[in-house]
């Protein structure tokens, strides 16, 4: 999904031309005609990521916006738009909270630089504060903002949730962000930078799970060389995260019970039990009630987890989404890799909007921390995405044949293959035959092409190609589609 920019500019003529560049950069534009609009605009209307705002406005000009943005703690990056450019008005903007400006009238390849600055330095900061506020416990349901209706519910639900201490049980697919749910649970309850502590129970071997969760006393067993307090005891006082809960053996199933129903664990080897106080948030990739019915999960230890039940869509069904998640990603491992990679093309965002993503939000991030590792230029495009753009009907691509005397190397010397892949929205200047098609061909290709890319909106098609409505009619008439001659309701 693109992203959205707000442009703020009391001259219409102003906002006509800078709502028309960002367009044709591929974001998306609302406009304000002062101050007061532009605030109510970051308020309460829709998501806006960044605002081209003009300093000097009647009323309430562009210092005062950005004045009670900072009061309002209003975290949208600004690019300022002056019509000098002095140093004195730069300084003084950038002081206010603006993080880049324009001199107008401004291009469109320095305002495209521009917005993706300002784009990637956001994406940045936004992720440098939530590893800080995971780090200590604090994340937050605003760390997790979602543009997808379905997770805008489940966040609703989860925050009800961190109001109390009922146990919760979260599930979805594997990689889908369960532990980040939980985290931002705990960091919005009342055990807020509390200890948060996560068990993933299928990585446990069987004979290590009760003492890995209840803990054991020094020589209780082969190999016990000294005392373990075990998962439950590090976490009391805060909360404990039981990830793949259903993967836990039946043995542990009857004293994990226990210790939720009486707030205590048995170590292995104790004499007595220890007194825990936690909050419990468990998640699963299957179906707990299926297990329960196969036998392979206590029918009541699954009604003690299941008190408040919530699933998280997998990231195929939440696609709005994937577009913020791929350039905090990117913003996050440009940094790490050293990398000046401001962004990802219209058709490298298109591709992975379009996946279905098997792996979800984990996938996402492996595939992303990929594309920055081979990016050599200051965007990602088609190119970094080979493996996907496969799997995605109309990104075909193709692996040229290696020279004869490259196929004739050994397999060590050769160079590494080099992989073409074709925009779908591309057309071929060559036929079947290798041979360049006629102009009238290309033409007519053309002319079909924006007949469906614009379903049919005559007026729209005619501007877009360049041509007056009455040729435009001709030519569909020589190719046969005068049936499209009607605008599109």
């Amino acid at each position: 999904m693109s992203q959205t920019i707000l442009i703020v500019d009391d001259d219409p003529v102003q906002r006509r031309l800078l709502e028309a560049s960002v367009r044709r950069l591929g974001y998306g534009a609302v406009v304000a005609e002062d101050g007061n609009a532009a605030l109510d605009a970051m308020r309460g209307g829709g998501p806006v990521d960044l605002v081209i705002l003009d300093l000097v406005m009647p009323g309430l000009d562009g210092f005062g916006v950005l004045g009670a943005m900072r009061e309002s703690r209003i975290d949208i990056p600004a690019v300022v738009q002056t019509a000098t450019g002095s140093i004195e008005t730069v300084v003084t903007a950038m002081r206010a909270g603006a993080v880049d400006f324009v001199v107008k009238p401004v291009g469109a390849e320095r305002l495209a630089v521009s917005i993706k600055n300002a784009l990637r330095l956001n994406s940045l900061e936004d992720e440098v504060r939530r590893m800080k506020r995971r780090a200590s416990g604090t994340l937050g349901f605003r760390d997790l903002a979602t543009r997808s209706p379905d997770m805008e519910r489940v966040l609703r639900l989860a925050e009800r949730a961190a109001k109390s201490a009922i146990p919760v049980l979260i599930e979805g697919e594997s990689g889908v962000g369960k532990e980040v749910l939980a985290r931002a649970i705990q960091g919005t309850g009342e055990r807020r930078g509390k200890a948060f502590v996560t068990v993933n129970c299928g990585a446990i071997p069987d004979n290590l799970v009760e003492s890995t969760l209840f803990g054991h006393e020094k020589g209780a067993f082969t190999g016990a060389t000294e005392r373990h307090q075990g998962k439950f005891v590090e976490a009391s006082g805060g909360t404990l995260f039981l990830d793949e809960i259903g993967e836990l053996p039946p043995s542990a199933q009857v004293k994990l019970l226990r210790a939720i129903q009486e707030g205590e664990v048995d170590p292995v080897g104790g004499k007595r039990s220890v007194r825990v106080d936690i909050r419990l948030i468990s998640a699963t990739n299957r179906s707990l009630l299926d297990l329960v019915k196969d036998g392979r999960f206590r029918e009541d230890l699954y009604y003690r987890l299941n008190v408040f039940p919530m699933t998280i869509p997998p990231l195929r069904n939440r696609r709005e989404d994937v577009g913020d998640l791929a350039r905090a990603f990117l913003a996050r491992f440009a940094a790490e890799e050293g990398k000046r990679v401001r962004g990802l093309s219209a058709e490298a965002m298109a591709l992975v909007t379009r996946y279905d993503w098997p792996g979800n939000v984990r996938q996402l991030e492996n595939a992303m921390f990929r594309a920055v590792v081979l990016a050599d230029g200051d965007e990602l495009t088609l190119a970094e995405f080979p493996q996907i753009a496969g799997q995605v009907d109309g990104f075909d691509i193709r692996i040229p044949p290696l020279p004869a005397r490259e196929a004739a190397a050994p397999v060590g010397e050769r160079e590494l293959v080099r992989v073409e892949v074709r925009d779908p929205h591309s057309t071929s200047l060559v036929n079947p035959a290798g041979d360049v098609k006629r102009l009238s061909d290309i033409e007519a290709e053309t002319i079909r092409f924006a007949l469906e890319h614009y379903r049919g909106r005559m007026s729209e098609v005619s501007r877009r190609l360049g041509i007056g409505r009455s040729t435009l009619y001709r030519k569909l008439k020589e190719l046969g589609l005068d049936g499209f001659g009607e605008e599109a309701a």
